[in-house]
């Protein structure tokens, strides 16, 4: 993984995000449980430059949380874009829908509450970009849902495909590590796909489909 004081200075050398991140990171850290599962400044960074060079129209996000990365893509869309966004916990809802309005992109995303893998083939609409955070276990299951409503030339955007860099250690086999070491394996042997991974954070695959 890279370095800490690495990944400071590329901070400090990065556009700042907007400042309703930076009040939705703090509240997060205060509020709730396991406050790492946000998407940081630096993703949230990239984020915004995959959609303003991207220009989705679609978007789907599977696995909200606190909608951090939510709002960093729907700032960095059209007004006539729309964003999906699916969490699993309805515990979550009253602080997403919170987050989003402070955020004012609530006309643009829509929240969906409950089991991705049953909402997803509900979808009746393909995705210029999708981003992918959700339980690490379906993360199989996923791919196979999510490059079927990519649009030719869409993006899947997928965090922890690095998992503590586990998954480059084949003696270690729980449950986790196994399921993204298969869906990294799933994307490299797709010849409908391009793809790269990415260092950053726990690791960001970039897959983009061809056909």
């Amino acid at each position: 993984m890279i370095p800490l004081a690495v990944q400071e200075y590329i901070g400090q050398h990065s556009s700042p995000v907007d400042t309703i991140l930076d009040t939705i990171y703090r509240q997060t850290y205060l509020r709730h449980l396991y406050p790492r599962m946000l998407s940081g400044p630096l993703q949230a960074r990239l984020l915004d430059l995959i959609c303003k060079i991207h220009r989705p129209k679609t978007i789907l996000e599977v696995g909200t949380f606190t909608a951090y990365a939510t709002i960093a893509m729907a700032l960095a869309t059209a007004d006539d874009a729309h964003l999906i966004t699916i969490e699993a916990n309805e515990e979550l809802e009253d602080t997403i829908l919170d987050n989003l309005q402070k955020a004012e992109v609530f006309h643009k995303v829509s929240l969906k509450i409950g089991n991705a893998l049953e909402l997803i083939p509900k979808l009746n609409t393909t995705f210029d970009l999708i981003f992918l955070d959700a339980d690490k276990l379906n993360y199989p299951a996923y791919y196979e849902l999510l490059v079927k409503r990519l649009t030719i030339g869409g993006i899947l955007l997928t965090d922890n495909v690095l998992w503590d860099g586990k998954v480059a250690d084949p003696s270690i086999t729980d449950p986790e590590t196994t399921a993204i070491r298969s869906f990294n394996q799933q994307a490299a042997a797709d010849e409908n796909v391009e793809q790269i991974i990415l260092p950053i954070r726990d690791g960001l695959s970039l897959i983009r489909k061809k056909c």
